[in-house]
């Protein structure tokens, strides 16, 4: 039952993207905005998949790369190359980064019945970040749990980075 409530909030709009030829989604609540990738200025002795931080009208916001994340090597730069800007929760405060991407695809809709639950890898493989399988005609997607793909001491080192640079 608990697993039954717990898909039924899968639903709603979804913003696709790539990542190493793959498709994944996030929730378009979460997404604040998509801009072109223009490099990012390092910070020393941030986790390996820290790529920088850009300036966001203002704003010293963390940019990570979700391939380095994930064990798929390292985004390129490119043509497509984006940043998509998300909201996500540490400990309970909402914080801003930049999600590095192949590409983004576009905002979709799909309906629950369309989202089958994560699949289940063993013990050996942690996929408390995947919110569900959506399936889109014969393609899934993999739609991701945003607040749960970093653990709390990883986007704490994350936003130490930002504010160490911020306050340089």
């Amino acid at each position: 039952m608990a697993e039954a409530a717990k898909q039924s909030n899968v639903g709603g709009q979804y913003l696709t993207f790539t990542l190493d030829g793959e498709r994944f989604a996030l929730e378009i609540s979460r997404v604040r905005e998509v801009l072109e990738f223009r490099g990012a200025t390092k910070v020393p002795r941030t986790p390996e998949f820290m790529r920088g931080v850009i300036n966001l009208r203002g704003n010293v916001v963390p940019v990570v790369d979700l391939k380095a994340k994930f064990g798929m090597g390292v985004t390129e730069t490119a043509v497509d190359t984006c940043v998509v800007i998300v909201e996500v929760e540490i400990d309970g405060e909402a914080t801003v980064l930049g999600a590095l991407a192949d590409s983004v695809q576009e905002v979709i809709e799909l309906d629950p019945a369309q989202v089958e639950p994560p699949p289940r890898m063993g013990a050996r493989l942690d996929t408390a970040f995947i919110r569900g399988m959506g399936k889109l005609g014969e393609e899934f997607l993999i739609l991701l749990d945003i607040d749960r793909v970093f653990s709390a001491e990883e986007l704490t080192a994350v936003a130490a980075g930002a504010d160490a640079h911020g306050e340089g």
